[in-house]
């Protein structure tokens, strides 16, 4: 049973995670996120860095999708449980033009599930 509450946890963290982007909310996101985790792209094929702080400070500078009206369009695409404190996540979503793919890292410390790392790719849509 633990792994299906696990799994369950982790559905409800990244939960919690789309609200936040959806909203911009870094406090949200902050819940979320160990404050050492990593925020990280290359999408267009130079290395996009950020730690915590820096992540949430543009969170902070951005309307919230909900703010301008957009359609929330986000999906759990797989959660994959390593062991009772390790997990993956692929997820899409969208905000603005941009279509993201996710892969997010998880651990469970304290009891608790946490994202350690986003790693990104993203598409503009026309």
């Amino acid at each position: 049973m633990a792994i299906l509450g696990d799994f369950q946890d982790v559905a409800e963290v990244l939960e919690f995670y789309f609200s936040g982007l959806e909203f911009a909310d870094s406090k949200r996101l902050a819940t979320v996120f160990r404050p050492q985790a990593q925020y990280v792209c290359v999408t267009d094929g130079t290395l996009l860095y950020r730690d915590m702080a820096t992540y949430f400070a543009v969170v902070d500078g951005r309307v919230s999708p909900a703010a301008l009206g957009e359609e929330r369009r986000d999906e759990i695409v797989s959660i994959e449980l390593a062991g009772p404190v390790s997990a993956r996540a692929d997820l899409r979503c969208s905000i603005g033009t941009r279509d993201f793919i996710d892969f997010l890292t998880l651990i469970k410390l304290d009891g608790r599930w946490q994202i350690v790392s986003r790693v990104f790719h993203y598409t503009e849509r026309g």
